[in-house]
């Protein structure tokens, strides 16, 4: 008589059934995934205006802040559920999106549907209780989100600008809800970013999918990577352009009481310059949040920006 086999371990490799056993998540887990937290890093420029504002060590407006940032949270949750709900049958063929709870067939759409709404009403309760014209952007945001879910992300360069608008919002909002006055420069420099950012992805996707990426999203096709990188140049050139002029224009000065703020543009260089390396070199630029979380060097450039800019801001330093 032969010996029992063995079970598996769990996220081991069945032989018999030619399939990778991975071990059961609960409902709640699968659902913290599907929300993507390793993406709500896009949500810091809500810090911009406190930061730029001058309301930085103010705690009222630094509990303010924190509590826009939870909401965009919670609203950018809210439209990863219900764009996997409507882009399952695409990931399902995707090498990376395939993993995602609900297009691996592992969180039921009716649950995942339901959490979205809980969800969503709730941020958006929260946001009219932060103040109501914080609410009312936060709605305007959500609007957005969905019509690029439901349409936009079809139109060739509109989905791009799309993304950049959600960003812009994001920036639009924490300035509101701390009350400070919402920089021309701030939004220019917001939606260059965002574009540079949204791009990289495009050009990602279609290189990392070859042939397939048409099928998968079907944008892509009026997509090249030449032209995705004469619009990545373009929008390079900009937001560097845009940030020096701001950086050390006399109407920033004026407005933030200190000259100082040009120091930080080698840092905007690097973060940009490292970036292109990774998405050209390395491949990388198809999740801009896991880029920054995974790349040490742009990770630490990008805290030093921020720090040089508060020491500049807010200590005597700038002066």
């Amino acid at each position: 008589m032969g010996h029992p086999l063995p079970a598996p371990a769990p996220g081991s490799f069945d032989a018999l059934h030619a399939q990778p056993l991975v071990p059961r998540r609960s409902t709640a887990g699968l659902l913290l995934r599907s929300t993507r937290p390793e993406q709500w890093t896009k949500n810091l420029v809500v810090f911009a205006g406190l930061l730029f504002g001058g309301r930085l060590l103010d705690g009222g407006a630094l509990g303010s802040a924190v509590a826009a940032f939870a909401v965009f949270c919670a609203l950018s949750g809210t439209a990863y559920l219900v764009n996997d709900i409507s882009d399952r049958e695409a990931d399902e063929h995707h090498p990376l999106k395939r993993h995602r709870p609900i297009a691996a067939g592992q969180l039921p759409v009716r649950t995942a549907l339901a959490a979205a709404i809980v969800l969503g009403v709730g941020a958006m309760l929260a946001a009219v209780l932060i103040r109501p014209a914080f609410g009312a952007v936060a709605a305007a945001y959500v609007a957005v989100l969905l019509l690029y879910s439901a349409a936009l992300k079809h139109l060739v360069i509109i989905d791009a600008l799309t993304i950049a608008a959600g960003f812009v919002l994001r920036a639009v909002g924490g300035a509101v809800a701390v009350e400070v006055a919402i920089s021309q420069w701030l939004l220019v420099c917001t939606t260059l970013l965002a574009l540079f950012l949204a791009f990289s992805k495009r050009r990602h996707e279609l290189t990392l999918l070859a042939d397939a990426a048409t099928g998968h999203r079907r944008i892509l096709v009026e997509y090249s990577p030449y032209l995705l990188d004469q619009m990545i140049a373009v929008v390079t050139a900009s937001t560097l352009i845009a940030y020096s002029v701001y950086a050390t224009s006399a109407e920033t000065a004026a407005r933030l009481g200190t000259s100082r703020l040009g120091l930080t543009i080698p840092f905007v260089l690097y973060g940009i310059f490292r970036y292109l390396y990774l998405v050209h070199q390395k491949r990388g630029g198809g999740s801009p949040a896991a880029l920054l979380v995974a790349d040490r060097p742009l990770l630490v450039c990008v805290a030093l920006w921020a720090i040089s800019v508060a020491v500049i801001l807010y200590s005597p330093f700038g002066r």
